[in-house]
């Protein structure tokens, strides 16, 4: 697929709202079409795909993480752990990864065309950057999914919750802002990296290679994904430790992104390098994650809504 034709095709549904505003259909009731439902439901669909491959891999990556420990014994540790607990902690990202690609997706395209229509001289790259941060704000409702996962996937806590629900209810008896530990690095962090995200993918898939044909556009979707994942994950690394370390207490003060930042800091002996072991795993996973992300979204939507890609 050539470059040019690349760009349409991974182009926003919220161009359709430009489209509509030069025929004079500029009423706010107007900007929206039949096919609004589509990065929610698509979003949702690539979610579920990647979260079952990925999980055992995450869990991995979030041992070192949490302990600094180095890969063969965060391997070792869960091997010995047995079968019965490779996948204990799949339901909160499993809802939460659901729900928050639905919303990054949908709530993108939304808040896309809704810029659009409001101000339509605005440049295609600052609405995008707009409408991404405005998702990645918008998933931080689902910070307790996120919660309940670091609680489950961490070993010190596996005689404290029998499953996902016994954590939801444990957690409660601490108070309800028990369950948003952490927003604060989530919001950053989901913010800037969906404006990066949703600018560059485009501009990655136009300077491959051309290729012909829905598994040369799925390769080319996969890539493009791939390469911001990893890019991603490696330079909001440390922000992720730091959030990891908040959410792994259960009661107590809640402190800070800052504060806590310097207290991993100097338990990993005020060594940089160490603040981003893991880092490797946490690259290879993204890459691959979030290039099955990318590739499942644009696969599906040419699945289910084959008209958005003509508008």
């Amino acid at each position: 697929m050539s470059g040019e034709s690349s760009q349409q095709e991974t182009g926003f549904v919220y161009d359709a709202a430009r489209l509509r505003i030069e025929n004079g259909w500029n009423k706010p009731h107007n900007i929206y079409g039949k096919d609004d439902m589509q990065g929610f439901v698509c979003g949702w669909g690539a979610a579920v795909i990647n979260t079952v491959v990925t999980f055992p891999v995450n869990k991995l990556m979030f041992r070192q993480q949490l302990h600094g420990m180095r890969l063969h014994k965060a391997f070792k540790q869960m091997q010995s752990e047995g079968l019965r607990h490779l996948y204990r902690g799949l339901l909160p990202p499993f809802l939460q990864k659901t729900f928050s690609l639905s919303l990054m997706f949908g709530l993108y395209d939304v808040y896309g065309k809704l810029l659009t229509h409001t101000f339509p001289n605005t440049q295609k790259p600052i609405v995008q950057a707009i409408a991404g941060m405005g998702a990645g704000f918008s998933e931080a409702i689902l910070t307790p999914f996120e919660r309940l996962q670091t609680l489950l996937q961490d070993h010190r806590y596996h005689s404290h919750f029998n499953n996902t629900f016994d954590a939801f209810k444990t957690v409660r008896t601490y108070g309800f802002s028990e369950y948003y530990r952490g927003v604060s690095v989530i919001l950053l962090r989901n913010g800037f990296s969906n404006a990066v995200f949703f600018n560059f993918r485009g501009v990655i898939k136009d300077a491959l290679p051309t290729t012909e044909g829905q598994m040369g556009n799925f390769f080319e979707d996969f890539v493009s994904g791939a390469v911001l994942g990893a890019l991603l994950s490696t330079l909001f690394f440390p922000m992720n430790v730091t959030k990891t370390a908040m959410q792994a207490r259960l009661g107590g003060e809640f402190i800070n992104p800052a504060k806590m930042f310097l207290i991993v800091y100097e338990t990993r002996g005020r060594n940089w390098k160490k603040m981003f072991r893991g880092v490797h795993l946490s690259y290879s996973r993204a890459m691959i994650s979030w290039g099955i992300i990318n590739a499942s979204y644009e696969l599906l939507r040419t699945l289910l809504f084959p008209q958005s890609k003509k508008v």
